[in-house]
């Protein structure tokens, strides 16, 4: 009698613990780098405006979203793999000292179409370098697998070369997001994990609980931004009773979101716990609206065209670019701090 007892009050215990939803806590140390509101809503721009399918104007940075906290940014490189629709710049902000790296999200004919084929997306992919971890095999070969790493890669190297050893920031939007944290992973490899910032806005789930751990790890300064009820956080769909075999967010999220009353109402940025999984976050709420992924800090994200992949360019940028066999292209131009250099040194030279 009494050893039954005991094992109920022990499932009853067990049962408790399960009802708090809390997710696995993620290894993360405690010196978590800080949030930055001032720098989100400039990374937000960034986010947006590669999505502007006018290349002529994004590579001259002359673009309708290529203003505002933005307004002085270089493009370096431009890199759009018309294959597989995809799309990412690298620059320099010399406001930031950094380097700024920014994919475009889905640029489908329905974004609700993308959305949908999100619930189906199997982790059948095992990372690299990572025991247990696993992933997508598409977002993983969306960023690994395409003309994207190499242009970014280039882009980066040409850079440092010219601005000596500053920040790299990264960031995107929706599946620009997922991209955005493998490359600050790979970056993260190749320069130092102090050197990288990753940011991102409405992503998906990328890996389970093992790859999210990974990536805190090697990626610790990250922020992920998620906007009230935006559905594209919840995907693909995170089990609490499965948390070793489901997809699994790696920290920290930042949920932004409304509080108040009539016209009392004011923003919250609430900075989540380490978990990557906080269900006091976004995940309190049900992930419903489209309308909110769309819209971070009052910026528009998303294409500035209707249809798919459509792209605009000038003849006149053909002499800054080089295009695969696929149609795959990226254009590429000297930094000009390095022109601005070679001149004064041709200036010095010639007295």
């Amino acid at each position: 009698m009494e050893r039954r007892l005991w094992l109920t009050l022990l499932i009853t215990m067990c049962l408790f613990a399960g009802s708090t939803g809390r997710g696995l806590e993620i290894k993360q140390k405690d010196n978590s780098p800080l949030y930055n509101h001032t720098l989100a809503t400039i990374l937000v721009e960034y986010a947006s405006a590669v999505y502007m399918s006018d290349l002529t104007q994004l590579f001259t940075w002359t673009c309708s979203r290529c203003d505002g906290m933005t307004t002085g940014f270089e493009v370096l490189e431009l890199i759009v793999d018309v294959e597989n629709c995809l799309q990412a710049f690298v620059g320099v902000a010399d406001d930031l000292n950094a380097i700024i790296i920014a994919f475009r999200g889905t640029q489908e004919t329905s974004v609700q179409n993308w959305i949908e084929d999100l619930f189906w997306k199997q982790l059948d992919f095992e990372y690299p370098g990572c025991t247990d971890g696993k992933v997508h095999h598409g977002f993983f070969n969306a960023y690994n697998n395409t003309i994207v790493r190499s242009g970014i890669l280039d882009g980066v190297s040409r850079a440092k070369k010219v601005y000596g050893d500053i920040k790299i920031m990264v960031t995107g939007h929706s599946m620009g997001g997922a991209m955005a944290a493998f490359c600050g992973l790979d970056l993260s490899l190749i320069y130092g994990k102090e050197n990288v910032s990753v940011m991102t806005f409405g992503q998906p789930r990328i890996g389970n609980a093992a790859f999210a751990s990974y990536y805190s790890e090697i990626v610790p300064n990250t922020f992920r931004i998620t906007h009230e009820h935006d559905l594209v956080p919840h995907l693909p769909p995170y089990y609490q009773h499965l948390p070793h075999k489901t997809y699994h967010h790696f920290p920290r999220e930042v949920w932004l979101y409304s509080m108040g009353f009539g016209f009392l109402i004011y923003e919250v940025e609430k900075i989540c716990d380490g978990s990557g999984e906080d269900p006091d976050c976004s995940r309190s709420v049900t992930g419903n609206s489209i309308t909110d992924h769309l819209s971070y800090f009052g910026v528009e994200m998303g294409c500035d065209e209707s249809s798919k992949c459509k792209i605009v360019m000038a003849p006149s940028l053909a002499s800054y670019g080089k295009v695969d066999e696929f149609g795959n292209f990226a254009l590429s131009r000297v930094p000009s701090k390095f022109i601005l250099k070679s001149k004064t040194e041709e200036q010095v030279s010639d007295q």
